[in-house]
């Protein structure tokens, strides 16, 4: 009586099955997070802007370079008319990097970027800048 069983060709092409499926499947959810977090960037940038003109519209100017975007966060304590409350809880990107921030931009009033997930300037695919400017024009 024999018994039953999987053999080892039928185990062979069980795995290698699996192998294809992997090299499918895998690319595609492992970008995944990568394109929210760029989503999410861009979300974020717009939500900054606005945050930016609620601070002018209280104060009649935006923040200086040196104030930078945590004016936004954190009450310096010297600024008329800030609101007590802040305009933002955080300026980061979704990859923990600073936002960059210029004014005057040299592309509108306020140039403000995100430059993704490598975290330097330029770059290609999910390491490419994520530019208020160009968000602008779409």
């Amino acid at each position: 009586m024999r018994k039953k069983g999987f053999t080892l060709l039928e185990l062979m092409i069980v795995v290698v099955i699996l192998g294809l499926l992997a090299t499918i499947i895998v690319p595609k959810v492992v970008s995944y997070p990568d394109k929210v977090k760029a989503q999410k960037a861009a979300i974020e940038i717009s939500n900054i802007l606005n945050a930016l003109n609620m601070f002018h519209t209280d104060t009649g100017r935006y923040p200086t370079n040196s104030e930078g975007l945590e004016v936004l966060v954190t009450d310096p304590g010297n600024i008329e008319n800030y609101n007590p409350d802040g305009y933002l809880d955080k300026v980061t990107d979704p990859w923990g990097n600073q936002y960059v921030y210029i004014c005057p931009g040299k592309n509108g009033k306020i140039d403000l970027e995100s430059y993704g997930k490598d975290g330097l300037d330029g770059g290609d695919g999910f390491d490419a800048d994520i530019e208020s400017w160009k968000l602008e024009s779409k």
